[in-house]
């Protein structure tokens, strides 16, 4: 019987391309689920055999240890040149969008208020 080894929604198409890979190269036999055509399935890496389910988990548990480390080393490499990205860099690229998202938060608080405001009468 199958057994689900890793769900794909939300990973990055690098690791996941990591993941097929390691897969690949220790020879465990694995297929992969779509998210479908609306998005709605669970996209994953299922194994064909649920005995080499402790071998798999164990090789993807190291992989995404070492790529902690090397994440946050590439993190901490860039705050020390001054190149990582923060959310003011983001406002500069696309103020638009960001009054946009403000105008809408307030939108949004603006109506709540109205309705509790609404109730205390």
């Amino acid at each position: 019987m199958s057994k689900l080894l890793f769900k794909l929604r939300g990973v990055p198409e690098d690791e996941a391309d990591d993941i097929r890979e390691l897969l690949t190269e220790n020879n465990v036999d694995f297929y992969e689920t779509s998210p479908g055509n609306w998005g709605f399935s669970m996209p994953g890496i299922w194994l064909n055999d649920e005995d080499a389910f402790e071998n798999a988990r164990a090789l993807i548990d190291e992989y995404q240890k070492e790529r902690v480390v090397s994440a946050r080393e590439e993190y901490a490499r860039l705050k020390s040149e001054g190149k990582n990205r923060t959310f003011l860099d983001w406002v500069k690229e696309k103020p638009a969008s960001f009054i946009f998202y403000i105008m809408i938060i307030g939108a949004v608080l603006y109506l709540q208020y109205l309705l509790v405001a609404g109730l205390g009468e």
